[in-house]
């Protein structure tokens, strides 16, 4: 009978349905909600193959019969909005000044350097260069590095009226305040930090790194992940933002409260004695094109920060975070999270029982995962 239903009846209820998900989780009985559950499946499976022939038609889809991705339109929102403000209200660092900066960075290691470049954005990161140099809370390093880029690109760039105008109203901010520290300019290649590690040193942590889930009843102690967040705060980040944050929780009843709101957790969740919510910052972009960007930086850093913990003795293991509205509205709450700031991935830390199991888990070659392009 449901397969005899037109197209436009199958749309119209799988929307009554939505709209009254709440009222009948309250009236009805689990059975029929788990009945009435799966004919919405098979609903959507009828006609969401329609709905992907075309933009227009996937857009209606997931604006009018699909509320899966509510939560990041106005995430994404909510952080364009954040951003605009962040640039007038500066605490403690700034997107922009970081992204500029970075930006600046790259012009002074072109090859060939062109004499002028940057005109487009460099009043603007004067401008927020000046307000960063007015806030009591402002990150002295951050300023620092700002400041060294910006004295060594207006003393290389030749003469045009917006290079004039930018360098004559940084030379007015008196930067008599910081000296000139040339470890914040870029440098050579030859000239960077060297490591003694060996490629099999390298591959042997990596297949030392596994994801446990056994646990002993022990502390972890907050300065050790201190310092494995600051070495995974060396990982590469799109234009220098690192927009994340990595939220440690290191009792053990209140870590296995979190823990618990991942998936995939029932077993074993009680015995993590301390976690790590690896949360993005979408305030840090002001168009939509970078919402992904999050998701990018933050698993760059927390593989060097699960590496990192490995290297002191502690081992970890990343947890998956679906994007799943009521998981994330606790979450969020939980952690009182602004809207704009979303829950990327839980990583469990502790000291690993010798004796706990772990899965092998057979990984991918690159025999399968190389794929080759001829152009």
């Amino acid at each position: 009978m449901i397969y005899n239903l037109s197209c436009a009846s199958l749309v119209s209820a799988i929307y009554l349905a939505l709209v009254m998900k709440s009222m009948l989780r309250k009236l009805l009985s689990p059975a029929v909600l788990l009945s009435l559950k799966n004919t919405l499946k098979s609903l959507d499976e009828l006609i969401f193959p329609y709905f992907s022939k075309s933009r227009f038609l996937s857009s209606f889809y997931y604006c009018f019969l699909s509320n899966q991705f509510r939560r990041e339109h106005q995430a994404v929102l909510q952080g364009r909005l954040q951003y605009q403000s962040s640039l007038n209200d500066i605490k403690a660092s700034s997107v922009l000044l970081r992204r500029n900066t970075h930006r600046l960075e790259k012009g002074l290691i072109m090859q060939p350097r062109r004499s002028v470049f940057a005109e487009v954005y460099i009043n603007e990161t004067v401008e927020c260069f000046a307000k960063c140099l007015a806030g009591a809370e402002f990150c002295i390093e951050e300023l620092k590095w700002a400041q060294d880029v910006l004295s060594q690109f207006f003393s290389v760039t030749g003469s045009t009226e917006v290079l004039d105008k930018a360098r004559e109203r940084f030379d007015a901010l008196t930067l008599k305040c910081f000296e000139k520290n040339k470890a914040s300019l870029p440098y050579q290649y030859q000239q960077r930090v060297t490591s003694t590690v060996t490629q099999q040193e390298l591959h042997d942590l990596f297949k030392q790194r596994r994801s446990v889930r056994w646990y002993q009843e022990k502390n972890v102690e907050n300065y050790m992940l201190e310092q494995a967040i600051d070495m995974a705060s060396q990982a590469p980040s799109a234009c220098n933002r690192q927009p994340f944050e990595f939220y440690t929780v290191t009792d053990m009843n209140k870590a296995a409260k979190v823990s618990s709101l991942a998936m995939g957790t029932a077993g074993f969740s009680d015995n993590i004695p301390a976690v790590i919510v690896v949360v993005g910052d979408l305030s840090a972009y002001p168009t939509e094109r970078d919402r992904h960007i999050i998701y990018i930086d933050a698993s760059l850093a927390s593989m060097q920060l699960m590496l990192s913990l490995d290297t002191m003795g502690l081992s970890s293991c990343p947890l998956n975070w679906p994007d799943l509205d009521v998981p994330e509205r606790k979450m969020s709450k939980l952690l009182n999270l602004p809207t704009y700031k979303r829950p990327i991935m839980l990583i469990a830390v502790g000291y690993a029982q010798s004796d706990g199991l772990i899965p092998y888990s057979s990984k991918k070659t690159s025999q399968t995962l190389r794929k080759e392009v001829n152009l």
